[in-house]
């Protein structure tokens, strides 16, 4: 077996992948069309990936990824992500990102003064784009000024960013800081 194998999984918005090796998890893919079409982009990707059964702690990921698309709060920061082939500034983007909660939203603004530099807000936003591992880096929490949505680069775009914020209960229009239900 080569050094990186995935998985197709059943999850509340759709069949999704996701890829992994000895350095942890490499790549997540949301739901496309059908099997056909997410493992050629997979392979795409990794041309050496076979299709296996997870191991155990990648199994265990999965299943919170199919929990939290279900409604349930997960915390996911804890998953083993590959970020090898990450460049450092989106490594620092995303450890910020990752401490959002399910049901939270914060703006490009937010993280780039987190950062320390406002002026990053679009930098921030070719992060989230390049993002190989949505819903466990939640970038789908990370929105434009104003409340609007901004882009989403994972299949069904700004739609399937607003499912999966519908999914958990976070609401957009609540304002850049968004408020957690119940």
């Amino acid at each position: 077996m080569s050094g990186i194998a995935y998985a197709l999984f059943d999850t509340a918005i759709g069949r999704c992948s996701l890829a992994w090796g000895a350095g942890g998890i490499k790549a997540v893919r949301l739901s496309d069309s059908d099997d056909g079409l997410s493992r050629d982009r997979m392979l795409r990707r990794f041309p050496e990936a076979v299709e296996a059964v997870p191991p155990p702690h990648i199994q265990a990921v999965i299943d919170d990824v199919v929990r939290l698309l279900a409604g349930e709060h997960v915390d996911l920061s804890g998953a083993p992500l590959d970020m090898t082939d990450v460049p450092d500034f989106h490594r620092q983007v995303y450890a910020l990102v990752l401490k959002i909660p399910p049901g939270q939203i914060r703006t490009y603004g937010d993280v780039a003064r987190d950062l320390g530099d406002v002026t990053l807000s679009r930098a921030i936003g070719q992060a989230m784009g390049a993002n190989p591992f949505p819903i466990i880096m939640p970038c789908h929490r990370v929105m434009a000024a104003g409340g609007k949505l901004g882009g989403f680069s994972a299949p069904g775009g700004s739609n399937t960013k607003l499912k999966m914020l519908t999914i958990e209960r976070a609401r957009p229009d609540a304002g850049p800081q968004g408020d957690l239900f119940g």
